[in-house]
């Protein structure tokens, strides 16, 4: 049975239809989560922490898991601010959470901005960290935008997309 978090008691509480699904208790890739569930990579979502030099919230970025977030494209989405990416340490530091574990649903009354790759609109459920490493929760995408506030955006580019312009 899978585990009951303050993620899955929020979306009970709030009569959102989502399922909890198990997984290793060891840090996951999103292809490695994917595979360990059998779903199409493409509906499985990883979170990504950027943060803003001159300081301010963190945001959350969710992207496909087999792509690269478009720091440029997310910055845009949110006026035109800089970012960067956050270290694995910084992530976890700022969110509170272990990587493998971030998710926006554990982070809902903490002021973080979540933008969505705008892909995950092409999916009836979407999967994504439950909050912690071992958890992963699906919902429909319009669930997720709905208690996080997020916009949606154009910010993943396919991993090969990105390996092919950052080549040397």
């Amino acid at each position: 049975m899978p585990p009951v978090n303050n993620v899955t008691r929020m979306l009970v509480a709030k009569g959102v239809a989502f399922e909890a699904h198990e997984l290793p208790d060891s840090k996951l890739s999103g292809l490695e989560a994917a595979a360990h569930l059998g779903i199409d990579p493409a509906q499985m979502y990883k979170t990504i922490v950027a943060i803003r030099p001159e300081g301010g919230k963190p945001v959350l970025g969710l992207i496909p898991a087999a792509a690269h977030i478009e720091l440029k494209a997310l910055g845009r989405v949110l006026g035109g601010k800089k970012l960067q990416l956050a270290t694995q340490a910084q992530a976890e530091k700022l969110t509170g959470l272990q990587t493998g574990g971030i998710s926006p649903l554990a982070l809902v009354a903490k002021g973080f901005e979540v933008v969505v790759d705008s892909s995950a609109l092409q999916h009836e459920r979407m999967y994504l960290s439950g909050g912690q490493r071992g958890l992963n929760v699906s919902l429909a995408p319009q669930s997720l935008l709905e208690l996080t506030h997020a916009k949606t955006a154009e910010i993943a580019a396919a991993m090969d997309d990105f390996l092919t312009q950052h080549a040397a």
